[in-house]
């Protein structure tokens, strides 16, 4: 089914997502509080990114004004700012900032890797948890607690949260609580403006003890030292349910999918390497992966209308919070001043039935799927900051160490 395309802005979205996707989320649609969609905000925020003091601040929480994160998550997440444009971005910037910065966007590309090569299996357990702790909590995220209810107001406002607080959040859920890891993933995924699988599965694997074989512990000390007005205004102040670090939990190393050992095809795993020749293209496909001006379909074909299904079934099986479906309409919104769009609700493959597409490779198990039924006349390569390879994904570390150097020669 085809729908019109909204005007440009937040309230064009929000009344376009209502209308005719509201019964697809788990509440309201309301625009995000703090993001604009679309490669027109994503440039401006590019254009003000300075990464000094980035190593130092990245983690600061409160006061807001004093956070040091660079808040490109959701730019990223939808291919409206790749990994090598942020890279390069950067490279003027002081040296230990720069390195730090350039860490974060190489373990996002990392998790890409994971999630190409093993898929759904990274949902999987790969370590086994420890019994459920002594402590009793009725609600994994108590609102009494002003750590989390500050966050859990941000995460449902706005749809992000600093990476600290995502740590606290996913520690309180599954050390403290013994709540199950995958229900905590789901619920940032419902909310996240840059919620995908890939990053978001193994930030909360980590969290729980996956590679390091030691839970992440949170308590009041890290609040403190990173919000500490959070705890001075707290209603539990003098009685902190967090005052002590938590028992130390260690967990038992699980044999993990071979696929992590080794990958026998990484061409497969990392897609074409190369432009395809001209297959005399309708119009180009985009996916939720790849929305940006420069996604490499697009930059091929600059005269044809560029088509986005949103997803019928996929989207009734996530019952995704009606924030990233505005944050996507923005977005679409925003591509439709400067190229023709078509919009569509249904089946992918049946959307796109009889057309010649050209599309832009997406590291993520789905694109697979429908790619093979939808069969695209091209499929261009996604733009990899690092091209996978087959050698061992235990660890980002021993990753990091068998991926080259940039040309720039840091990283």
């Amino acid at each position: 089914m085809q729908l019109p395309v909204p005007d440009t802005g937040p309230d064009a979205a929000v009344d376009f997502v209502s209308q005719h996707l509201g019964d697809l989320t788990c509440d309201t649609p309301a625009a995000s509080g703090a993001f604009r969609g679309g490669q027109t905000a994503a440039d401006i925020a590019l254009d003000a990114l300075d990464v000094g003091n980035y190593a130092r601040r990245r983690n600061d929480v409160w006061p807001p004004e004093r956070r040091g994160a660079s808040r490109m998550s959701p730019y990223i997440r939808h291919g409206l700012l790749p990994l090598p444009t942020l890279w390069e971005h950067v490279a003027d910037a002081p040296q230990r900032d720069r390195t730090k910065y350039r860490d974060e966007l190489a373990w996002q590309e990392y998790a890409r890797h994971v999630y190409a090569r093993i898929g759904p299996a990274l949902g999987d357990d790969l370590r086994a948890r420890p019994p459920r702790p002594p402590e009793t909590w009725d609600d994994p995220w108590p609102r009494d607690m002003n750590c989390m209810d500050v966050n859990l107001t941000e995460l449902h406002g706005d749809g992000w949260l600093v990476n600290q607080c995502r740590m606290w959040l996913s520690s309180q859920w599954t050390v403290r609580a013994g709540a199950l890891w995958r229900d905590g993933e789901d619920a940032f995924f419902t909310h996240l403006l840059d919620g995908s699988r890939a990053a978001n599965r193994l930030g909360w694997q980590w969290t729980v003890g996956t590679g390091t074989g030691k839970a992440y512990g949170f308590s009041r000390n890290q609040v403190e030292k990173r919000a500490p007005k959070l705890c001075a205004e707290c209603a539990l102040n003098a009685d902190c349910p967090v005052q002590d670090w938590p028992p130390e939990q260690r967990t038992t190393r699980i044999e993990p999918p071979e696929s992590l050992r080794s990958d026998p095809d990484p061409e497969s795993t990392g897609g074409p390497s190369s432009s395809p020749e001209d297959g005399d293209v309708e119009a180009v496909w985009l996916t939720a992966e790849s929305l940006g001006d420069d996604d490499p379909a697009l930059a091929a074909h600059p005269d044809a209308p560029a088509v986005f299904v949103f997803d019928e079934p996929l989207l009734a099986r996530l019952r995704l919070s009606g924030k990233r479906l505005v944050f996507l309409t923005e977005t679409l919104s925003d591509l439709a001043t400067r190229r023709p769009v078509e919009l569509y609700r249904g089946r992918v493959p049946e959307e796109l039935s009889g057309r010649r597409v050209a599309v832009t490779f997406a590291p993520v198990p789905g694109f697979r799927r429908r790619s093979a039924a939808v069969d695209p006349v091209e499929v261009h390569p996604w733009p990899w900051l690092f091209r996978p390879r087959g050698g061992r994904l235990q660890s980002y570390t021993a990753w990091r160490k068998g991926m080259p150097q940039r040309p720039d020669g840091v990283g």
